[in-house]
């Protein structure tokens, strides 16, 4: 049984709110609904996934979509971590080669431990997508201002 609290992820541009009805909304958009029981629907109500009670998650057809417990998520297949949601709220991706790099915190999520795993739960399901859609590149941008990611203002833009 998980708990669904009222909470906010920040990272970077992207804002997750999970709030106690179920709904999860990433930048004020509906992107699906948790249950107690560990049960993610879209938006047309069909299934997305299942946290099953030993941590696997799985999706429709009983796709394997990884394991999540209260702290850490890892990826189908892989023994190790590639995402943890610390106490203090935290989210801190791994690469495969044991780099870390944070991605945002979690606000409300340490009530209990079952609020927490539906923190991490969340944050394995939407994270990379909340990467690939926030990561820009960052470099030396010709005929800019030189270097900078050309989506932050002040930083890289052209001069007008």
């Amino acid at each position: 049984m998980l708990d669904v609290p009222r909470a906010r992820w920040v990272v970077g541009t992207a804002v997750v709110d999970v709030f106690p009805d179920g709904r999860v909304l990433l930048n004020d958009n509906q992107e699906m609904t948790i249950d107690r029981g560990g049960r993610v629907y879209d938006m047309g109500n069909e299934p997305v996934a299942l946290l099953e009670p030993n941590g696997n998650v799985v999706g429709p057809g009983d796709k394997p979509l990884g394991n999540v417990g209260v702290l850490h998520a890892a990826q189908a297949g892989e023994q190790n971590a590639w995402l943890s949601v610390l106490p203090s709220g935290e989210v801190v991706q791994y690469t495969s080669d044991g780099d870390k790099s944070s991605l945002g915190v979690w606000i409300g999520c340490q009530p209990t431990y079952a609020a927490h795993q539906t923190c991490t739960l969340v944050s394995h399901l939407l994270a990379q997508r909340i990467t690939s859609a926030t990561r820009a590149p960052i470099g030396y941008m010709p005929g800019q201002m030189g270097y900078g990611n050309p989506m932050m203002p002040g930083f890289g833009m052209p001069w007008r």
